[in-house]
């Protein structure tokens, strides 16, 4: 039904175009119209493939908080440019605050307990060395009184007495020594505590420290979604700010096409708010994940402009044109094409030197000449001017048009 629909509507613009008095026709047979013509031929041109893309920068960093508190100052806005440490948010910091106080408290009383041990093991080293010494003097004693006992020169009372206060010096050295244990035990436990207590401060202080949210680049603020007052806490967007020195093209490419592009490939990008020529861009990174839902892939490209001018911002709308190798098209100038509402068409040439009009579908342009994807062959010959003076149907000759 196509085809029989171009026929007819071919044969309704032979009928519109050939309308006119006989007068009219005898006369272009009479005097042939002077026409410059071109022979379609074949010709190689780049193979090239369009897809649209949004200009991201390459950093983005949005900004939240690690730590719960109300938000008491943001000394930025949107558009404001910030350096790399310059603080953004602050948050109310006073419970971090008592919480570092009361883990320094906590440290001081454990050091202070600490000092108490220290001296109480001292003494306890001098009563264990009391003790030690006061058994050794007894077991000597004990053992004397044991060979004096065997000659009986002392009573059986005196080396029971000698033997009972061996035993006593044994449970003091006993003693002594347990309780020098339990000394160094506490010790122990001190220091464990002072070592948790210092744990807790530096813990408290980074806490600390995450109240004031710093800028981690130099760039430009482009949301700020908090407001003062507001109640700040992990996972919450804050802010973002972006890295203005280098922005990329992120473009969608179909899955049919994404293996003729490679890592490296020099690109001409478009970016119609910028109202500049296209620029420079090289395939920087091709994303390896497919959407299934638009069954294509992210293409990242980084832009290069020589003009400080350009203001490139997240959001803008671009064209990426890539270069994908070459083909063999049909091509004829641009100023050979007519167009009259839906139709489109060129003069062709027959053998007897007679006009025709020809109906054609045209592709990409190659700047100034235009792909013809049907209606056209190799070696047919069309008119390139003067148009406006050929008939369909009329006779003409090769020349310079006067």
């Amino acid at each position: 039904m196509k085809t029989s629909l171009l026929i007819l509507i071919g044969c309704a613009c032979t009928l519109f175009f050939s309308c006119g008095s006989k007068e009219d026709v005898s006369k272009s047979a009479s005097t042939p119209q002077k026409v410059r013509i071109e022979k379609v031929q074949a010709s190689a041109m780049e193979d090239s493939y369009e897809a649209m893309g949004t200009v991201r920068s390459k950093t983005i960093s949005v900004l939240s908080s690690k730590v719960v508190g109300r938000i008491i100052s943001i000394p930025v806005r949107e558009g404001d440019r910030v350096k790399a440490g310059q603080p953004v948010v602050e948050i109310d910091d006073r419970e971090m605050k008592a919480q570092i106080d009361k883990s320094q408290a906590g440290l001081r009383e454990a050091q202070y307990a600490l000092e108490e041990v220290e001296k109480a093991i001292r003494a306890g080293e001098a009563e264990k060395k009391a003790a030690d010494a006061r058994l050794a003097l007894a077991e000597s004693t004990l053992e004397r009184y044991k060979g004096l006992h065997e000659r009986q020169s002392v009573s059986v009372q005196e080396f029971d007495e000698v033997r009972t206060k061996t035993t006593a010096a044994r449970a003091e050295a006993d003693q002594a020594s347990e309780r020098l244990q339990a000394l160094m035990a506490k010790r122990s436990q001190l220091l464990a505590r002072i070592d948790q207590a210092k744990a807790d401060a530096a813990n408290a202080e980074v806490f600390l420290s995450y109240t004031r949210i710093l800028s981690p680049i130099d760039g430009i603020v482009t949301a700020k979604p908090a407001d003062l007052g507001q109640m700040a806490s992990p996972g919450i967007h804050l802010l973002t700010v972006e890295d203005e020195s280098l922005y990329r093209l992120e473009a969608l490419v179909e899955e049919s096409r994404i293996g003729r592009i490679r890592m490296g490939d020099p690109v001409r990008v478009s970016i119609d708010a910028l109202g500049q020529k296209p620029m420079e861009g090289r395939v920087s990174e091709i994303v390896p994940a497919l959407d299934p839902a638009s069954r294509s892939y992210i293409i990242k490209i980084d832009l290069r402009t020589h003009d400080s001018s350009t203001l490139f911002r997240s959001g803008l709308f671009g064209k990426v044109r890539f270069n994908t190798g070459t083909k063999k098209v049909l091509t004829v100038p641009v100023q050979s094409v007519l167009e009259r509402g839906q139709l489109t068409f060129v003069y062709v040439v027959d053998p007897a030197m007679v006009a025709h009009m020809r109906l054609i579908q045209t592709g990409k342009t190659y700047g100034d000449r235009v792909e013809v994807l049907s209606g056209l062959s190799e070696g047919d010959q069309v008119i390139l001017e003067p148009l406006s003076a050929v008939k369909d149907g009329a006779a003409v000759e090769p020349g310079v048009p006067s």
